[in-house]
């Protein structure tokens, strides 16, 4: 994409790929990286960041959100987990083999989800970040009363854990 940009307000930004939360200031410059999902990964000062959808006008752009009436129903889930990107790899978590376990269970008149995700290494500091993202977005689905998104190290990711699609486009093949 690489789309140059001036911070139009200031904006609460995740450095990557440590997940520091910093303030990046009205006026500052820089270029648009990625887009994909709901966010936007940026480069200002030479230093990588996630802006969040909801922040998109912060950097001249659409704001994004997940807004969904869909109830909370596995084919739902699984949708908007599609919509969940690391900042650093143009794939999203599904197709990357980062999503270990989807479980959902009935509660009243809603349900109850739980994630069981990896991450490509245990020391990424976007860790947090993307099971947040996730939590997030779970919870915006109609019906989703309890959202648990639980980060786990075993088996240990690798890249064969990965769809076709995702090799493909990562020039894997």
């Amino acid at each position: 994409m690489h789309k140059e940009f001036i911070i139009l307000q200031d904006v609460v930004v995740h450095s990557v790929p440590d997940g520091i939360k910093t303030t990046l200031k009205k006026g500052m410059s820089g270029i648009i990286s990625q887009s994909l999902g709901d966010n936007y990964t940026v480069v200002v000062e030479g230093n990588m960041y996630q802006v969040n959808g909801i922040d998109g006008e912060a950097i001249g752009e659409e704001k994004r959100q997940v807004d969904s009436n869909n109830f909370a129903n596995e084919e739902e889930v699984w949708n908007v987990l599609h919509t969940c990107y690391d900042p650093e790899i143009p794939v999203n978590i599904v197709d990357l083999g980062l999503v270990y376990n989807c479980q959902i269970t009935e509660k009243g008149e809603g349900v109850n989800i739980l994630i069981q995700m990896t991450l490509t290494a245990p020391g990424c500091g976007m860790g947090p970040v993307i099971a947040d993202e996730v939590k997030q977005k779970l919870s915006s689905l109609s019906g989703a009363k309890e959202v648990e998104v639980e980060l786990v190290w075993e088996p240990q990711w690798n890249q064969d854990m990965m769809s076709d699609a995702a090799k493909l486009q990562l020039g894997l093949y």
